[in-house]
């Protein structure tokens, strides 16, 4: 194991090291990160026809190692959602996401999806059914893992499988074919425009999200907001985030993936963002569109210095932000460079383990490859991903458990000589 003795110099870490290291993934798909092999299997039953009926085929028809725009990165959901609509399957799915996490050491993860994607009421498939579905797929997974004699909170121990559920609402949807719930509820709500739909649904998820967490007690932890963020801005679900807020839900936005520093601005004063997905466009000035805005370097320097000294952490990930935003070019000149120069508080994570084709620790080595990390910042950023997450138990469960789980990094580090 090659590895430096000074700050300066560029530390190498193995895969294996990599894997092994306690991990979080607060930023996980549930309909991005399937299984291949389980997307064909389920469309099969389901009698969904796919662009490819092989892992092969879908890799060269469908999710690819490169996309030419977010449009076609985002064509493979309208697959993995139609077989989504179906309560087996959506155990299924979730349980093996959790599987696969646990597989190569993410002991933390917080899944998202959006109910109303996979809700279908000529079905009878409601918002509980589908909330229960999931949380049960990840609830076996949990048990399995934790009974195993390697797995607990004493010392030399991996640490205990944990997670939390995010909800998210969207941003915008059409009004036929983006879901069957959505489709039913344009029917119903004829004479509103088009953005009083969408704010109703997004409404009804977050009152629906507080009461199955109240009431069933299920890992509802975190409101989200996803979907073309140019032309809807976070502000316009400013009363849903209140919602939240109000009910003790924290908080994350999609915000600064596709569009300027703006929207993360607006996620942080309108809607009370406890965490940023993406934020990459926070260190492009030029993508300021407002007009308003004058010095555009100067704005994104008190963002970045206001995010920085507040510890909102962003969930940061690498090969999603490539494949959505080829203008980037190559990794080396991702903003996460500028993250890590600010100090910012970062979380790597996966974002869509299916369609962006990757896992946590290929994650975590893309970005220690490219970038200087030593030992120190490495754990520090294993350590906001334990310390920024929605832990659904109390803030000392909370405690102990991110105690524990960077005791074994140092286990870890150890083993591989870097103590």
């Amino acid at each position: 194991m090659a590895h430096s003795s000074s700050d300066s110099l560029q530390t190498t870490y193995s895969l294996d090291f990599i894997r092994e290291m306690p991990k979080a993934d607060l930023h996980l798909h549930l309909d991005g990160s399937m299984r291949m092999e389980s997307l064909i299997d389920m469309a099969k039953t389901a009698g969904i026809t796919l662009p490819a009926t092989t892992v092969e085929g879908l890799k060269e028809e469908v999710f690819k190692s490169h996309y030419a725009n977010l449009g076609e990165y985002l064509n493979g959901f309208q697959y993995t959602c139609a077989v989504l609509r179906n309560l087996e399957n959506m155990e299924r799915a979730a349980y093996e996401l959790a599987v696969d996490n646990q597989e190569e050491g993410v002991n933390y993860i917080e899944v998202r999806f959006a109910p109303q994607l996979l809700m279908d009421p000529e079905n009878n498939i409601s918002f509980d059914d589908v909330m229960h579905a999931v949380n049960n797929g990840l609830k076996r997974a949990k048990n399995e893992y934790n009974a195993r004699p390697d797995v607990g909170l004493t010392s030399g121990q991996k640490p205990p499988f944990e997670y939390g559920i995010i909800n998210c609402a969207m941003r915008m949807f059409g009004k036929k074919g983006f879901s069957p719930y959505y489709t039913h509820l344009f029917n119903l709500l004829r004479e509103h425009d088009d953005m009083s739909v969408i704010k109703a649904a997004a409404m009804e998820l977050i009152r629906a999200s507080v009461r199955m967490r109240d009431e069933d007690g299920l890992p509802i932890v975190g409101l989200d907001i996803a979907g073309q963020e140019n032309g809807y801005p976070a502000h316009k679900f400013k009363e849903v985030y209140e919602f939240a807020h109000q009910n003790f839900l924290l908080k994350t936005v999609h915000a600064g993936e596709a569009y300027g520093p703006e929207s993360i601005f607006d996620a942080l004063t309108q809607c009370y963002a406890d965490r940023l997905g993406h934020g990459y466009s926070l260190f492009s000035p030029d993508m300021i569109e407002d007009p308003s805005i004058t010095d555009k370097k100067a704005y994104s320097a008190h963002l970045a210095s206001y995010i920085a000294d507040r510890r909102i952490a962003i969930e940061v990930c690498l090969t999603s932000n490539l494949q959505t935003n080829p203008s980037i070019g190559d990794i080396k000149n991702h903003n996460f460079k500028y993250m890590l120069e600010n100090r910012i508080a970062t979380v790597i994570c996966t974002d869509n383990r299916l369609v962006s084709q990757t896992t946590l620790s290929d994650e975590y080595k893309l970005a220690l490859d490219n970038f200087p990390v030593p030992l120190k910042r490495l754990k520090d950023m294993v350590a906001y991903g334990f310390k920024k997450n929605f832990f659904p138990g109390s803030y000392i469960e909370k405690r102990a458990y991110a105690k524990h789980t960077l005791q074994y990094f140092d286990t870890i580090a150890r083993k591989y000589g870097f103590i």
